[in-house]
Order: C-alpha cells, then structure tokens, then sequence
C-alpha cells in the first residue's frame, strides 16, 4: 500500500447548506441562517478527515462565490481537492433548511442543474482513483444517466486498483424525481423504478449502509428483513443497517431471523437536537473503524458515536468530532445527554476543529499591532478621518513586509481604522480587532458591540475578538468580579459567532510584578471559565516567568494557540532583549507591536512634515526589523522561524 497517498475519496453531491438559526420555527419564519459546506460526499470526506484518514473528494462545483466557499472549506478541513473540478456553466447546489423538532427537518434543495450533477465520466481520473484506498458512493449520482455513468468509471477503476468499494445508499426521494420540491424532508416514497437502479448496482460494492427505509427502496419491501435478504440475494457486501435509537447493525454473511442477530457496536443514548447530517457522520466513524479492520462492533461503536455528535449539534460536517474528541468521548462517556452542552466536550470540539474556520498556519506570529485609538487621538494633528488615513498605511505597510507570506498579522480597531480593517479581510493575514475601551479599568467595551455583544454577529469570520484588561492579583474582589464578568460575557459571546478570542493582560500598569504575577492571572481567568485562543503578554524579563505562565496555560488547556508579546512602546534594543527571553518557549508564537513601529511615524505624518510613502516606507522598515529580530531570536533558541526569514533590504525598505 505504498503507492496509496489517500485512504477514502468520496463521489458525488457537493453544496452549500444554510442553516435556519431559529429551532423550532417553520422554514417560512427563519430570518437568519448560518452556512456550512454540505452534501452526503462532501460531509463524509470532511468528516474522515477530522478523524485522522487522507480523503479526498470527486465532484463539481460553480465558478461562482459558493463554488469557492466549497474549494476553500475542504482545504480548511484538510480534503484532497484535486477531483473537486469547477463548472463555467453552472451554478453551484444550495439547501435551505431548518430544524422544526427533533424529527422535523423542512429542507428545499436547490439542485436543478446544478454543477454536480454534470459530474461526468471526463471528471474520473485514473491516477487519483489509484491513489487511494477506498471508494464511496452515494446514491443520488445513480439517478441520472451522466453521473452514473461517471460513478460506474471510477468504480471499474477502482476495481481495478484493488480498492474497496462502498455504498451509502442516501435515498433522497425528491432527488430521484418521485417526490416534489416541497419534500424535501422525505426519506421514504415507493418506487419500482429506484428499486431496479439500485439492485443493477449493488454487486459493484463490498460494503452498503443505508436506514431501513433505504433498505426498503434498495430491497424494494417495506419488511426490512425482505429486503435485505433481496440485497443479499444480488450483493455479498457486508450490510449495515442504521436503526435511530436502536443504534446500527452489521451483516456479513446470510440475513438472520432479526434485525437483533446481527453485530452491534456500544449505543449512546443523548438527547436528539438535529438529525439531519446524522448518517454522514455516522459513515465517518464506520470508516474509520473499516479502513482500520477494527472489526465490526468496534466500527460500529465509532459510527454510533460519531452519530452522537451529530444529532446533538446545528449543522452536519461542524458538528461532526475530531479525532482527539472521539477518543475522549469514548474514554470518558457521556456526562450529559445533551452533548452541544457538555463544557468540556464542546472546549475540545472548538480546539480541536477550530482551524476550519479560522485556517493558516499561524506557527509564527509576526503582528503589526496598530489598534491604538487613545494614543493617536492625543497626538496633534489627529482628526478622525486622518487617523483613519494613517491606518490604511499601516496596511499597506504590514502588506510590504509579508509580501505574499504566511505568519503576518495585523491589530487593527474599527472605530478608526475600519478602511483598514475591512480592506484586511480575505488578505492572508491574521487580523485581530480590539474590543476594550480604551485604558478602562475596570473593563468596559467599545460601546459599538452593543450591550448584549450583539453586533459580533456582524463581524468578519476571520477577525479575533481581542480586549485588553489591566488586572493584577491584588484586585479587590469587587474589580476582579467585575471585570472576570465582562471578560467571560464576550468569550462567550465570540464562541456563539464562532470567532477566536484574544486575551490580553498587562499587570504592570496596576502594581509590581514578579515571576508569579502572570501566571496567576492566568489561572484566574481560566478557573473563571474562560479559554482564551490566544494570549497576549507583557514581555517579562525572566525565563522563570515565562515558565511559570506558560505552565499555567498548560495546566488547562494543551490546545490554545499560543501566546504573543505585546511591545508597550520599548525600543527596539529592549525588544530584543524581551524575544531572546521569551523565545526559547515554543508556545510563544511571536510579538503583537505597535507604537514602537509606527509612534514617532505617525507623529511626523500627522504633523505633516513627511507624506504617505515615507511613512509607509518607515514604518515598513522597523516592522521588517523586528520580524528578523524575532526570527534570530528563534533561531538562537534552537527553533526554526516560520517560513523565510525577512530581509528588509530585499524587499526594498530602506533604513
């Protein structure tokens, strides 16, 4: 097996799903959705992939927005897009769909003529058939001449190559034409016509899964035992047949007396909240036991957990676990049946998948940090729409610098700087967005996130909730409750829209400090339930701090990204003197510096005695400096700088 680079390619739907967010409405009532990649395929290869297989996907979208949004999320979910092909002439497939009960699901697919439904035997490739393990079909591309005949292609190839072969039966009545637009929802409509499509195929496969209403359409009886032995009767594949509460059942040889003689895997009983997506997820889990010849309880006892997760969450492929979460899950069980809920859970949920939604390799942290708001409007010369203006150099400077790079961010606010911030968006960048009033202490947040935090939910996905809170261990309890309160408001808030949190503490500015100081923050504000993404600390002047920080950290939570140093308007020899310290901790990702960079630059453009290219040109120098400073300070420390390391001169930035 040498020769194979991926375990599982999947063949067939991909679209786009919107989410109604309002549970327990009528499709008619939803006013706002949240969108996710979709279609049985294309959860199915994400979901592997969470598990730890190398999948990939054959399928077709729009070169339109959607299309791309597909292309990008399966890259962000770590899926082989080289059989992913764009279609110039059509438009790519969209769900619209709510969540009524824990039964209902009223679903609209938007699939005429849809790009993936032009799959055709030109989009099945040889060597990248070859290149795997396994090959799963869905039964939607059998209900039309062209995609049948691509899936037929690819599934001779992978006969051919050696591969296993398997069948998701996926029975969508509207999409074979015997239900109507409104039916989305049904799972189950007699017909002679499915039932003989079906049964011509069914000997191609080694392995079928399907509920027993899609055994019912495959084995075309509404007896489920009927129809299997008639799925026998044309197949040897191994059968599992998935029972909702009962859990799922494998048949590998003669069909018994009942559906309770066949191979069982451990059940999980949590509460229902969605179950649509369910059987996705739960094909994930039998893979990941197939493929690894678990065996069939132990697959199944994957599959049935990994269905867990499903119908306990809004959405298909983001509700589906990672690897870790799974093993986690299934080392310490169920703590409450309703798992979306389950803190611990749902903490290694968003750790652990967080990277689809915020992708990049963020392994080094260089951060232009030009967020400052207070210092800028106390400088002469300042007015809104200039401050605004220098901000957009900033840009264009932080833009110089990474040239095209990864490991290159910015903090950027969006009282000033919003030209800056939006033209950030889609750059390749990390963008944090301050939320702290300025110099506020106790805490209070820009007025503009609304008193319930509501306008997060406007917010760029990419952007990092960012506050700064100037707290130390001596507080008095009333000023460490208020401000762990204001603190955990908007953590919570940033997990609800799915944006990562940046937490920066300096305690310097309130009192003295001493190798303990940090670190006992830190555990403050993990033990007052908050878990930050990030953080962001003062540059401390001993090892033992940072070991005693970095400790702390580790203590509660081995997934957080990682922490960046903050400059607090040092120069840049004491800059260097803090990264030689701090840079030996590889959970030190890199700095977040601002007025070091760009201070005295925006005093002399503001007071107009240099234009916009000089002080683009400055302050590109000194963030190009301090990007090499803290990669030989790296270096120094026996890492190894992400990616090249950067050279002011050949960038063309003068002294």
């Amino acid at each position: 097996m040498t020769d194979k680079t991926l375990d599982v390619i999947t063949i067939g739907r991909a679209g786009v799903d919107l989410y109604g967010t309002q549970i327990g409405g009528r499709l008619e009532d939803m006013g706002s959705f949240r969108k996710y990649i979709g279609g049985s395929p294309t959860n199915i290869a994400c979901g592997t992939a969470r598990l730890g297989l190398r999948s990939g996907l054959i399928t077709r979208v729009g070169d339109e927005h959607m299309g791309r949004f597909i292309r990008e999320q399966l890259v962000r979910e770590g899926v082989d897009i080289r059989g992913v092909n764009t279609d110039p002439d059509r438009l790519t497939a969209l769900v619209i769909l709510g969540i009524r009960d824990e039964e209902q699901f009223p679903l609209i697919f938007y699939r005429e003529n849809c790009a993936d439904m032009a799959l055709s035997e030109d989009d099945i490739d040889k060597a990248f058939i070859a290149s795997a393990r396994a090959l799963v079909v869905t039964g939607t591309h059998l209900s039309h001449p062209r995609t049948e005949a691509a899936v037929l292609k690819a599934i001779d190839l992978a006969r051919k190559h050696g591969l296993r072969t398997a069948l998701d039966i996926d029975y969508r009545p509207n999409l074979w034409g015997v239900a109507g637009h409104g039916d989305g929802e049904s799972r189950f409509v007699e017909s002679a016509q499915v039932t003989a499509k079906l049964l011509s195929t069914l000997h191609h496969f080694d392995l079928i899964v399907g509920t027993e209403e899609e055994f019912h359409i495959a084995g075309g009886s509404t007896c489920t035992l009927e129809a299997l032995r008639t799925v026998r009767g044309h197949s040897p594949a191994v059968l599992v047949c998935k029972r909702g509460a009962k859990g799922a059942v494998a048949f590998d040889g003669e069909i018994p007396a009942s559906l309770d003689d066949g191979q069982a895997g451990e059940g999980f009983p949590i509460e229902v909240f969605n179950v649509l997506g369910a059987g996705d997820g739960f094909f994930s889990g039998l893979l990941k036991g197939w493929m690894a010849d678990a065996g069939w309880p132990e697959a199944l006892r994957y599959a049935n957990a990994c269905g867990a997760f499903a119908v306990s969450r809004h959405g298909c492929t983001p509700a589906y676990p990672s690897g870790e979460e799974l093993d986690f899950f299934l080392r310490r069980g169920v703590r409450r049946p309703d798992l979306r809920n389950d803190p611990e859970l749902e903490q290694i949920h968003w750790s652990t998948t967080r990277h689809t939604r915020n992708a990049g390799d963020w392994s080094t942290m260089r951060v232009f940090a030009f967020d400052h708001r207070l210092q800028l409007e106390e400088m002469p010369g300042y007015t809104p729409a200039r401050g605004g203006a220098f901000k957009e150099l900033c840009l264009r400077a932080a833009l110089r610098v990474r040239d095209g790079r990864p490991g290159y961010g910015i903090l950027c606010d969006n009282r000033i700087g919003r030209a800056a911030l939006h033209a950030a968006s889609g750059s390749g960048l990390w963008i944090g967005r301050p939320c702290e009033w300025p110099g506020s202490r106790p805490l209070k947040l820009e007025p503009e996130l609304g008193s319930d935090f509501g306008r997060l939910s406007e917010w760029a996905r990419e952007d990092v909730v960012k506050v700064l809170c100037f707290c130390h261990p001596g507080d008095d309890a009333a000023t460490r409750a208020a401000q762990e309160a204001t603190v955990r408001r908007l953590f919570e808030a940033a997990r609800r829209n799915d944006l990562e949190f940046l937490l920066e503490v300096i305690p310097s500015k309130v009192a003295p400090v001493d190798d303990t100081t940090t670190a006992t923050l830190i555990r403050q504000f993990y033990a007052a339930g908050i878990y930050p993404d990030w953080w962001k600390l003062e540059p401390m002047t001993s090892a033992t701090a940072w070991a005693n920080a970095i400790a702390a950290i580790e203590e509660h939570d081995r997934h957080t990204r990682g922490i960046v140093v903050l400059g607090l308007d040092a120069n840049e020899a004491e800059l260097a003197a803090s990264f030689a310290i701090a840079a030996a901790f590889p959970l030190v990702k890199g700095f977040a510096v601002g007025r070091t960079i760009f201070g005295q630059v925006a005093r002399d453009w503001l007071a107009e005695t240099i234009g916009d290219d000089e002080a683009v040109a400055q302050m590109a120098g000194r963030f190009a400096r301090l990007c090499m400073v803290w990669d030989d300070a790296r270096s120094s420390a026996g890492g190894t700088p992400f990616g090249t390391q950067t050279d002011a001169a050949a960038i063309g930035i003068g002294e």
